[in-house]
């Protein structure tokens, strides 16, 4: 809590509590072994070590460890298995030395006189059991790409594997289930498919008719509502910066269309109509015509499947800008 209060200017109650955990991960090992100036150090230096795991993974390994698993016990579980080379003192459990020489001894680490040959033993061990999971996993893992492999699909990334394989909003009772929409908060834009205008056939989608009545002034706003799935969101987006329309509203909904949502089961029972997530995107239109954004909206989202969205048009009478106290068509415009 100290360090993470110094470093980041506030305490981080996670990394706390994952520093509690990597604690009793790091004195697994010589917790039979050691007292309690060498329990409180092996504490010491898991809390600092965790830190280190997480900043590893993060910001220069780039590994995806949401929840610090690794950095609890894979680093914890190295250094629990080396500190009992370490500070063992000689009250304890028959160390590896005395296993192998026969001698019933108990194990001594360094710290306590007792030379690199417990720690030795340590090191060996470690290195066997690195060895032994490196290649049973990766055995398993090939099997698993082979099979039915290792990634999900976007949806099931989105949704959620409770949902999708289970039929739960969430696995933990009580909890409000999140909703999450891609969305690119680094420098970089992430990497998605672009869609250009007319990349698939207008017969892939239904066709539109429009008909609308023109104001007086002769310009022209338009309100488009489009309803998607949350993981098309970022082609959505890229697919509007394309034609020139980068202000939208974004907010997750629930809902479901006249197939109820997809039927799922629960315990052999089939559930009744519940709710799916999507995102609603509104987007006020003058320059750009609204037949371009319907078309590349549709091109955008469409699979040819259940749940590709709707798109809902409607006449907007007036836009006011509140900085500048301008209408109509000069609200929607950005000229600074």
């Amino acid at each position: 809590m100290v360090y993470t209060w110094i470093r980041h200017g506030k305490p981080d109650v996670s990394m706390c509590l994952n520093a509690s955990l990597a604690g009793l991960v790091a004195i697994t090992a010589p917790c039979a072994d050691t007292d309690c100036l060498g329990a409180a150090i092996i504490g010491l230096v898991s809390g600092f070590l965790v830190c280190f795991g997480v900043w590893l993974l993060d910001y220069k390994l780039h590994i995806d460890d949401p929840v610090g698993a690794v950095a609890v016990h894979f680093f914890n579980g190295i250094w629990g298995t080396i500190a009992v080379g370490l500070f063992s003192n000689g009250n304890g459990q028959n160390g590896g030395v005395a296993a192998v020489n026969g001698t019933g001894e108990h194990a001594v680490g360094l710290f306590y006189g007792g030379g690199f040959a417990q720690l030795g033993v340590q090191l060996l061990g470690m290195v066997c059991v690195l060895a032994w999971t490196a290649v049973t996993i990766t055995l398993t893992f090939f099997i698993i790409k082979k099979t039915i492999g290792l990634r999900v699909s976007r949806h099931e990334e989105i949704v959620g594997l409770d949902a999708t394989e289970h039929g739960l909003p969430s696995s933990y009772a009580d909890f409000v289930p999140a909703m999450h929409v891609e969305l690119s908060t680094s420098g970089k834009e992430k990497e998605v498919e672009t869609v250009k205008v007319g990349s698939a056939p207008v017969e892939a989608a239904v066709p539109v008719a429009y008909k609308s009545a023109k104001p007086s002034d002769g310009t022209k706003m338009s309100k488009v509502v489009i309803l998607a799935k949350q993981e098309k969101f970022e082609v959505l987006k890229n697919a509007m910066s394309s034609i020139g329309v980068t202000g939208m509203t974004v907010t997750n909904v629930l809902g479901c269309g006249m197939q109820k949502g997809s039927t799922e089961f629960y315990r052999g029972v089939k559930v009744e109509t519940h709710l799916l997530p999507k995102i609603k995107v509104e987007i006020v239109v003058c320059k750009v015509p609204v037949e371009t954004v319907v078309e590349t909206a549709k091109q955008a989202l469409y699979t040819g499947r259940i749940g590709d969205g709707k798109i809902f048009v409607y006449d907007v009478e007036d836009v006011v800008k509140v900085r500048t106290g301008e209408t109509g068509y000069d609200a929607l415009q950005d000229v600074e």
